[in-house]
């Protein structure tokens, strides 16, 4: 198996239409200046903490919104993908080091407007677990919490800085 991969692009179907919900979503955060936050969402434990972790940084950090990462990079057209490539930086949490979703949205928005967490390091625990329902919800919102605190000391020295 190979290690590394060049770039490289996926075609994705067209759609028509737009989710009313994450058009309304997308138009409120326009409006309020909010900085759209990612995260990693698969079944595996570190996306789950990742998402677990970027809920919490939305709710205590003021500024900040979630962004859904589907509408966001399949449907172009949308508001949501409006509001994420007109945003003056958006945030990722990544739940690993393959970096998924920091990746596209390195080429969507250009890097320089990325702040990228990997949340592994960040607790450094589970490397050697996939599904989420194999680690204790206690222990999944426990590892969250000690993430999203570390993510919003970081935003916090940044913002001083």
């Amino acid at each position: 198996m190979q290690s590394s991969t060049p770039d490289f692009s996926v075609e994705v179907e067209a759609i028509e239409g737009h989710c009313p919900a994450g058009e309304r979503h997308a138009e409120e955060a326009m409006g309020a200046r909010k900085i759209p936050v990612f995260s990693c969402e698969g079944p595996c434990i570190r996306g789950e903490i990742a998402r677990l972790a970027a809920n919490l940084v939305v709710r205590e950090a003021p500024g900040l919104a979630r962004a859904c990462h589907a509408e966001t990079f399949f449907v172009p057209h949308s508001g949501m993908a409006r509001w994420v490539k007109d945003a003056e930086r958006c945030i990722v949490i990544d739940g690993c080091f393959l970096k998924c979703h920091g990746r596209v949205l390195n080429k969507l928005i250009g890097a320089e407007r990325v702040i990228h967490f990997d949340a592994l390091p960040l607790h450094r625990k589970f490397s050697k677990v996939f599904l989420m329902d194999d680690v204790p919800e206690a222990d999944r919102q426990e590892v969250a919490r000690l993430v999203a605190d570390r993510i919003l000391a970081t935003l916090r020295s940044e913002a001083q800085a």
